[in-house]
């Protein structure tokens, strides 16, 4: 699957029009599974909305692309931070998620491969810990758009809000390991950039959405 993810900063008095708009040509786009909502409070450079978009080849997003992107260059988008990406979820549990949540971060360009692939295999043990995570994608970047040029996005779908905001967030796996990657005092840090931490409620699945 090819994936494209867009958090937008909308003008407050837009919202509601922009919403309208953006939901139109995401359906246009004819993507497989799209998903346009509102961020849910705590994001941090999250975005006012948060689209999300899976098609079944790179070729599919590319044929729709510029009539998308042109849509975000109205005025009362005053921000895009995106990733296009390839990648296929993975479930963790049998039941969807109602929140869907999309981390974008940037590793410091001079980290050896080997630093790299800890730090993916790191991330991508989380689920294991926390069945909250209902499923889950790593993916690197293709392209990227935005504040950083981002090189990794890290997906999940939560079983509810209070599941990110505590069990997650405040898992030991994530303060006394994973942390570490991000922490400027810590000799092992790669990604000094401000990251983007977004996420949105989500009425049908995301990535426990059935791919065919």
């Amino acid at each position: 699957m090819y994936n494209v993810t867009r958090l937008l900063d909308v003008a407050d008095e837009h919202r509601d029009r922009m919403l309208t708009l953006v939901r139109a040509s995401a359906e246009a786009t004819g993507a497989r599974h799209r998903l346009v909502e509102p961020t849910l409070p705590g994001a941090r450079n999250g975005g006012d909305v948060l689209v999300h978009l899976r098609f079944d080849s790179p070729s599919q997003w590319l044929t729709a692309a510029d009539d998308f992107t042109a849509i975000l260059g109205d005025p009362a988008i005053t921000h895009v931070n995106g990733v296009s990406y390839r990648g296929a979820p993975t479930p963790n549990g049998g039941r969807p998620g109602t929140v869907y949540r999309a981390l974008f971060l940037r590793v410091l360009p001079d980290t050896d491969v080997d630093t790299v692939a800890r730090f993916e295999d790191e991330l991508a043990s989380m689920p294991r810990y926390i069945p909250t995570i209902r499923a889950w994608q790593l993916s690197r970047v293709d392209d990227a758009v935005g504040a950083s040029r981002w090189t990794h996005v890290f997906e999940q779908e939560f079983s509810d809000f209070d599941a990110l905001m505590g069990p997650y967030l405040m898992h030991p796996i994530h303060w006394a390991v994973v942390d570490r990657w991000f922490d400027p005092e810590c000799p092992d840090v790669i990604i000094r950039d401000r990251v983007c931490h977004s996420f949105c409620r989500c009425d049908h699945p995301v990535l426990t959405a059935s791919p065919t």
